[in-house]
């Protein structure tokens, strides 16, 4: 039996549902994991080269073919690569863990020359650790072992499965530290919770990207709403001759604003996208408190939800700030418009009436053209009739020329009008031409 050929993306969407698969996690189990910015798509090849490169070390041979994620085990750690559209991450997984399970990290294990040509800007690096749960914890006891002495954010997780404890602080050496303790998680679901954990932290640190985008842009904004402010203020009373001034004003100010929303619009809205995949996370996480350590629900509303509430007011008003610049644009625009069409309304009508006196003027010269033709013409009438009067023809001269008076004049008064109805409509045809 045989169906229709498949669709030329069926296999790529088919395979989505399977990308990023969490790893499943033995315990105990150390993982360094870093997540680093490039902003630049181009530079993907150069990514997954340099991962080539780390395979061809440990003599893995790469896949066939590039691709946005891959897993390889280097002998005695495994290491798993990620490109997402702003960043790209690795995580080292190294089995076994001592007493001190952040002494020896799985990083320790990567060529130090290879990381040092890692490409990309470093936004994320954690240590973290997968141990078995002990029997009691003591959060105070356990910050002072291992976070520092800080404020412990944790929670038991998946249920009851396990507990997860991170101080999110930078440590001398630049990682977070993570712990998470397995009670009765299975390996997949270790893998699950560790990864979600890691990502609530890579998410946090994108979402937080808008931030200083929100606080550059703060005071551009009100030094706009001041200019735009004045702008209104002045067009209240403004004349006629001032329009086009506070257009040309407002018109820039417009430019600006647009300008800077463009620039900020695409970071303001991943900033959504990455808070609402933190939130997501963290529900995944099905964490229930453990007394006296805040958990990760507290901790991302008390830290990030201010920072988001910031970004998302921040965009609000440059929104709002944009429409209302457009609205007085458009305004001020109708106004200069009218005024213009009030000045053209004027130029017609003194066009107008300086062809009515053209007009006037024409029909005078017509008259004194048509007297002065009739004259020359009963001029030579009358200079004919002389002629014939002396060439012994019997007539009166006088009276030959002032009957043709009235003959010549009718005769040069329906030449001239027939000629002005030519011209007429010879200019008529070729502006019909024309249009």
């Amino acid at each position: 039996m045989r169906i229709p050929d498949d669709h030329a993306r069926r296999l790529e969407l088919a395979q989505e549902a399977h990308a990023r698969v969490p790893d499943a996690l033995a315990t105990p189990m150390r993982v360094s994991y870093l997540a680093l910015l490039t902003g630049d798509a181009s530079r993907g090849a150069d990514e997954w080269r340099h991962f080539c490169e780390l395979l061809a070390h440990y003599g893995v041979a790469p896949p066939a073919a590039p691709s946005n994620h891959c897993r390889a085990d280097l002998g005695g750690y495994s290491v798993r690569f990620e490109r997402h559209t702003e960043f790209y991450r690795y995580t080292f997984q190294l089995p076994g863990a001592g007493s001190d399970p952040f002494a020896e990290t799985a990083l320790a294990r990567v060529p130090a020359e290879w990381l040092a040509r890692m490409t990309g800007e470093t936004l994320v690096a954690v240590h973290a650790a997968l141990v078995p749960a002990r029997a009691d914890v003591d959060p105070e006891a356990l910050a002072a072992e291992l976070f520092d002495d800080n404020a412990l954010v944790g929670a038991e997780i998946g249920e009851r499965a396990g507990r997860a404890f991170t101080d999110f602080r930078l440590r001398a050496d630049g990682f977070v530290r993570v712990l998470v303790e397995n009670r009765d998680m299975t390996a997949r679901q270790a893998g699950r919770m560790m990864q979600r954990v890691l990502e609530i932290e890579t998410y946090r640190m994108m979402a937080l990207l808008a931030l200083p985008v929100a606080r550059t842009l703060t005071p551009f904004l009100g030094r706009a709403e001041e200019e735009m402010t004045r702008v209104t203020t002045e067009l209240a009373a403004a004349r006629a001759t001032d329009e086009p001034a506070l257009l040309e004003r407002l018109t820039r100010l417009e430019a600006e604003i647009g300008s800077e929303e463009a620039r900020s619009d695409y970071r303001f809205t991943a900033a959504a996208a990455y808070y609402e995949l933190v939130q997501r996370r963290i529900r995944e996480l099905r964490e229930t408190r453990i007394r006296g350590v805040q958990t990760f629900l507290e901790f991302i509303e008390r830290r990030l939800a201010p920072a988001m509430g910031t970004c998302r007011t921040v965009a609000a008003r440059q929104a709002s700030l944009s429409a209302r610049i457009a609205r007085v644009n458009q305004l001020l625009a109708t106004r200069v418009d009218i005024s213009r069409e009030a000045q053209n309304q004027q130029l017609l009508e003194s066009m107008d009436r300086r062809s009515q006196a053209q007009l006037r003027l024409q029909q005078t010269v017509e008259g004194l053209s048509i007297a002065a033709i009739t004259y020359y013409i009963v001029g030579l009438i009358g200079y004919a009739a002389k002629g014939l009067h002396a060439a012994g023809v019997e007539l009166n001269p006088e009276i030959v020329m002032a009957i043709g008076i009235p003959l010549a004049a009718l005769f040069v008064a329906r030449s001239v009008r027939h000629v002005r109805t030519a011209v007429v409509r010879s200019a008529g045809e070729t502006g019909s031409r024309r249009d």
